[in-house]
């Protein structure tokens, strides 16, 4: 199975970009995990919200496939407990699943044919941060959720 985070826009503050290597680099290659960064959309200053998020959406869709399972990662989605988290990936692992994505859309969300397509809605927190921290919290979850699968004592009870 192959876990890809598909995100609009690079991250371009140092810092972040290093601590989201480091948690990548510490995944075990089985994981097959990858960030695909989609570059922003032409012009979207001069798009009204709902056509840039259309924009966006047809990005997205150009870096899945129809056998995708696609997790957007929304303020709307269900919350989950970090082992929560890890029996998910678990779980998605022991299935016919062959790529599992997950999507941080844009500043103004995503797009109604990307809500439809769509297969879970997930979210990180009720609180709000930047489309960078997003990127940095997920992949430290998605490296904890393996710690916690390989039984290590990375997560206190």
């Amino acid at each position: 199975m192959r876990i890809n985070l598909i995100c609009i826009g690079k991250t371009d503050d140092k810092e972040i970009s290093g601590l989201i290597k480091y948690y990548q680099n510490r995944l075990p290659k089985h994981w097959n995990f990858e960030i695909t960064e989609i570059p922003d959309v032409k012009n979207a200053k001069n798009l009204s919200a709902e056509l840039l998020k259309k924009e966006e959406g047809k990005l997205f869709l150009n870096h899945t496939e129809n056998s995708d399972y696609i997790i957007l990662l929304d303020e709307k989605g269900k919350q989950f407990s970090s082992r929560e988290f890890a029996a998910k990936i678990d779980g998605w692992m022991n299935s016919s699943f062959k790529k599992i994505s997950f999507f941080i859309g844009g500043a103004y969300g995503f797009s109604d044919e990307i809500y439809q397509r769509a297969n879970e809605k997930m979210s990180l927190s009720k609180m709000t941060f930047t489309h960078q921290m997003i990127r940095l919290f997920f992949v430290e979850q998605i490296y904890r959720a393996d710690q916690i699968l390989q039984g290590k004592p990375y997560h206190n009870d």
